[in-house]
């Protein structure tokens, strides 16, 4: 009998080998409950179709020597199997037990350690300093006024780099009270499960110290929020929507800001069909409960999404390349300027209907976490303060901007939590 082959993981991330003497297919799991990475040969990249749970060793032994003639196509079959496998590539225990390793110890663990650091920005504090000092300098002529009374600003998590002129437009809009109030981060839950809202208790620490967390209001989420409130969701883990915006909010309001982290998970449903986000009665009790929380705590409270908009070209599944700007590209930003303009109108319910149209083509990430924003805070009023395209890689696009709300919402009582 020939071992069954597991099915390979999905959601893993797959992408041309940088590697110039090492060609072929990078297999990468942003989840890291593989630590490594995985080259796939070109010549056996078309034989990972065979590890789709319906095939066994045999099979695929059978399919290479047909391809190659090699009458060790046995031991090539084998050794793939072993190598997906051992690596935590595919469905199998070995991920289980690697699952279960990762949850228990992000659950046990006292803070949210930085996940990104020395990758997607300096591991040295000041080197890294340096780095949003440089985004915050880069004012021109193309950036919005914000409006008066800003509570809540709208940012990217793309890269430092690539995000750089927005992330400063967004952050240059924060009001000069506050490092006085908690900041609620919505950020994207590219990991999340669909209606699902990933809050934790874990401070953040990042090269520049260490976060509070407004344990009362994370604890009133958790416990009020039914269902949908998901708590030490692993999500937060390795989720970078957030740690972005952390950094800046730590550079400008001081290391131990106080934070209530929010990942949003996708509104698959409402987005692939008719209805609002709120049919599903998890998602409609979190609503509401997050916009009891934001009526009670009112001007004590500062709100920031870290999301971005849509994402076009090869990347993403589409057939063509795309270039920012370019074609195509034009009437992209036409579609994200709508949108925009539902965003800045504070209109859920006019913006949820663009997201629907053709089941969300431009794939606008940060859908979710703008929903959840307008809903919760009831018809805020925005102003577009810098939009902007950029190419994550030759053949793909990335929109996001930067917004800030103004007039602040209106306290239930006057009395926190």
């Amino acid at each position: 009998m020939f071992r069954r082959l597991a099915p390979l993981r999905r959601g893993l991330d797959a992408m041309p080998s940088p590697v110039k003497d090492r060609p072929g297919v990078l297999l990468r799991d942003p989840f890291r409950y593989a630590e490594d990475v995985v080259i796939v040969p070109p010549p056996l990249v078309p034989f990972l179709r065979f590890f789709d749970g319906g095939h066994d060793e045999g099979d695929l032994a059978a399919a290479l020597h047909r391809a190659t003639g090699e009458i060790g196509a046995g031991e090539y079959a084998h050794g793939l199997a072993e190598s997906l496998g051992k690596g935590g590539f595919l469905e199998d225990d070995e991920l289980e037990r690697r699952r279960a390793a990762r949850h228990r110890a992000f659950s046990e663990a006292r803070l949210r350690e930085a996940s990104h650091a020395g990758a997607a920005y300096p591991e040295d504090k000041e080197a890294l300093r340096s780095v949003l000092d440089e985004c915050l300098r880069s004012a021109d002529a193309d950036e919005a006024t914000p409006p008066s009374g800003v509570f809540a600003v709208v940012a990217p998590h793309v890269s430092l780099e690539g995000g750089s002129r927005s992330y400063g437009s967004a952050y240059r809009a924060l009001p000069a009270d506050g490092a006085e109030r908690t900041v609620v981060v919505l950020g994207t839950s590219h990991y999340g499960e669909s209606g699902r809202f990933g809050l934790t208790r874990k401070p953040y620490r990042t090269p520049l110290g260490e976060t509070s967390v407004d344990l009362a209001l994370v604890d009133r989420l958790a416990a009020e929020g039914g269902e949908a409130a998901v708590v030490e969701d692993y999500c937060h883990a390795v989720e970078h929507a957030i740690e972005f915006q952390v950094l800046f909010l730590q550079h400008l309001l001081g290391p131990g800001v106080r934070v209530v982290p929010i990942l949003c998970g996708p509104f698959v449903e409402a987005t692939l069909g008719p209805g609002r986000p709120e049919n599903d009665t998890g998602v409609e009790r979190f609503l509401a409960t997050l916009a009891d929380v934001a009526a009670r705590e009112g001007p004590r409270l500062l709100w920031v999404l870290g999301v971005d908009m849509a994402h076009v070209g090869r990347r993403y599944g589409d057939g063509a390349a795309a270039e920012a700007g370019r074609g195509p590209l034009k009437d992209v930003e036409d579609r994200d300027r709508g949108r925009i303009a539902m965003l800045e109108a504070g209109d859920a319910d006019g913006f949820w209907a663009q997201v629907q149209e053709e089941s969300d083509d431009l794939r606008w990430c940060g859908a979710s976490a703008f929903y959840t924003f307008l809903k919760t805070m009831g018809s805020p009023r925005g102003s577009l303060l810098r939009y902007e395209q950029w190419n994550i890689d030759t053949e793909s696009v990335v929109s996001f901007g930067a917004l800030a709300f103004g007039a602040p919402p209106p306290s239930l009582d006057g009395e926190g939590t």
